[in-house]
């Protein structure tokens, strides 16, 4: 990551959430587009290895990879020491699954498929302790360093950040209610499910759903929110940094792999084509 002068470092530090117990929020309060890549091969060496390439944060899935609670442990300690942000997708918008992942050390969650500001507020809920919310007590978890931390509890509400996905026709119609609710610190385009919902299957990158995606980002302009986006292809990913998202996932850890991959056996079947 390029290394910043002290005058940028002193006025991040002056901007809201400069100074909050969670990474993610420190990272977004540097007033620059953050580039991001997910992480579908559920391995710590992947993950290991991404953290060094000059990303901003790191999504870990476990939607659509099989990656467990466990496997996000590991994950999250492959990341740590590393100047990069681990987020984690957890299956579904669910209290049981966010007090988990949060107790197990996870410090940004990102909710799939929140369709109304009622689904954001029981996230929001699920996520703090009472009074606030709903989250349950326990004193010896990963998250307060099996009991050391004595100010975990006190400090938990600001040690934690949720994001929660834009990905149906319903949840852009329900934005401004859902981005509106208290603790919801960022909002993400999920293009997949998006276009799947506007009759595009397939079809991430399709005119009319980057049409709503940029749309949506326009309509929170004025809002206090955060908003991201996952970029099916690296040119949308550079129209998304270039348009003024704050964090934009680029690309996946799987697809760069086996593109990779692809290109290299294609060149040096050429070769062997080609004759000795």
């Amino acid at each position: 990551m390029v290394a910043r002068s002290q005058e940028e470092v002193a006025m991040s530090e002056n901007r809201p959430h400069a100074r909050s117990r969670n990474p993610f929020r420190r990272a977004l309060s540097q007033d620059r587009p953050l580039l991001g890549i997910w992480s579908m091969l559920n391995s710590s060496n992947a993950v290991e290895g991404l953290s060094e390439c000059g990303f901003d944060w790191v999504l870990i899935d476990g939607e659509h990879s099989p990656v467990t609670l466990p496997d996000a442990i590991a994950h999250m300690r492959a990341a740590k020491g590393a100047d990069i942000v681990p987020i984690i997708r957890i299956p579904w918008n669910e209290p049981v699954l966010i007090k988990q992942y949060l107790d197990a050390g996870a410090t940004t969650l990102m909710l799939p498929y929140v369709q109304s500001a009622a689904e954001a507020e029981a996230a929001v809920a699920a996520m703090h302790y009472p009074p606030r919310g709903t989250r349950g007590v326990a004193a010896m978890h990963r998250a307060s360093r099996y009991g050391t931390d004595k100010t975990y509890l006190a400090e938990a509400g600001d040690a934690v950040a949720l994001i929660v996905q834009i990905e149906t026709q319903q949840a852009l119609d329900n934005l401004e209610a859902i981005a509106g609710v208290d603790g919801v610190d960022a909002v993400f385009f999920g293009p997949g499910d998006l276009a799947a919902t506007m009759g595009y299957l397939g079809k991430p990158a399709e005119p009319a759903v980057v049409d709503a995606i940029l749309d949506g980002h326009a309509r929170l302009k004025d809002k206090p929110v955060k908003v991201g986006v996952l970029a099916p292809n690296p040119e949308l990913a550079e129209r998304f940094v270039r348009h003024g998202f704050d964090f934009v996932s680029v690309a996946n850890d799987a697809a760069v792999l086996f593109t990779g991959a692809s290109a290299l056996a294609s060149r040096f079947q050429a070769v062997r084509a080609e004759g000795h």
